[in-house]
């Protein structure tokens, strides 16, 4: 193949990006840099290229090894780059620490009631009908 390809073709390809045209948006957007600079989706990229990009809150550095337009199945398509040492290691440390976070739900206090909460309002409510009423239409 050629010695260079756009970024955006290759972060398809290299199936970091569900499609080209996500790829260039997020490499727009500031997302993605090679050589440690920030970069326009037409920049051509060639092996050796050191690739930082974010995916969610994946960030990730990868080294780029082959070149390829054309999409292909997964195993292929990881033959393309070759992920750092530093960048492996930090991935491995916040998939813990996401494992290890609590349960983001146990950390709401109001919101929407439950079934349990629900039945207790009713019960509550219909013991405050029977009672006396505070208003003047005695």
């Amino acid at each position: 193949m050629s010695e260079k390809l756009r970024l955006d073709k290759w972060l398809w390809a290299a199936r970091f990006y569900k499609t080209r045209s996500l790829a260039a948006e997020e490499v727009g957007k500031g997302r993605v840099q090679v050589n440690g600079q920030d970069t326009k989706p037409a920049r051509e990229v060639k092996p050796g290229d050191t690739v930082a990009l974010r995916q969610g809150a994946v960030h990730r550095t990868v080294v780029v090894r082959v070149l390829s337009g054309l999409r292909g199945p997964a195993p292929v398509a990881q033959q393309l780059y070759e992920e750092t040492a530093e960048s492996l290691r930090l991935r491995a440390l916040a998939a813990e620490q996401r494992r290890m976070a609590g349960e983001p739900a146990h950390s709401i206090e109001h919101g929407r009631p439950t079934k349990r909460d629900r039945r207790d309002i009713q019960k509550i409510q219909r013991s405050w009908n029977n009672r006396w009423s505070a208003t003047s239409d005695s």
